[in-house]
């Protein structure tokens, strides 16, 4: 598991593939500067290489253009270094630490919960399908969140029956460690970020 802290936010990142494949049909990225951050999840369609090469081309395009670029302008680019590759099902999110403010967009099966102090889960419903390089909508999301707030983002090998129950009473790291339990059971590419903002 990879783990970063700062002034910010505290988060734990697990991944695994189907089967212990070399490749991982699951990519994720995070980046920060001292005024926001940038979150994504890329889930190729299927798995192995070509799978792999599809959401690792969606972390490529977020490394290089999220300093300059919208979460929007961001998904556009993403959906057209999809074009003539198998696809992927992106969720990106930025959080503006100064407002405390996220903006989020997901297309394809990958859930996002934010869980605030005061037991609130915030849970938007991503736009079916995945990005494959045709002219793609996107459903832009901004809400706020309150120091001492949760989020976890995981891709669609993880399966969780009660996630309210699973952030309510634990930190992050006792929320990675059953969310890698999970994901190692898993007949997918399995992959998780949680955090906890401060």
């Amino acid at each position: 598991m990879e783990k970063a802290k700062n002034a910010q936010l505290e988060l734990i990142a697990g991944t695994h593939s189907k089967d212990g494949n070399s490749f991982c049909g699951d990519t994720y990225y995070f980046a920060q500067d001292e005024n926001s951050f940038v979150c994504l999840l890329a889930d190729g369609l299927g798995s192995g290489r070509y799978a792999y090469e599809s959401s690792h081309a969606a972390a490529e395009i977020v490394e290089q253009e999220w300093q300059a670029e919208t979460v929007e302008g961001m998904m556009d680019l993403i959906n057209k270094a999809m074009f003539q590759k198998r696809g992927a099902a992106v969720t990106l999110f930025k959080i503006d630490f100064e407002t405390r403010k996220f903006e989020y967009t997901c297309v394809g099966n990958i859930r996002f919960y934010l869980y605030g102090p005061d037991g609130k889960l915030t849970y938007p419903l991503p736009v079916t399908g995945y990005l494959s390089g045709r002219p793609q909508r996107y459903r832009m999301e901004r809400f706020t969140y309150e120091s001492g707030s949760k989020f976890l983002v995981h891709s669609d090998g993880i399966n969780l029956l009660n996630t309210k129950e699973l952030m309510r009473y634990r930190n992050p790291e006792q929320i990675a460690a059953e969310l890698d339990t999970v994901a190692l059971k898993s007949n997918d590419d399995a992959t998780f970020l949680v955090g906890n903002l401060l």
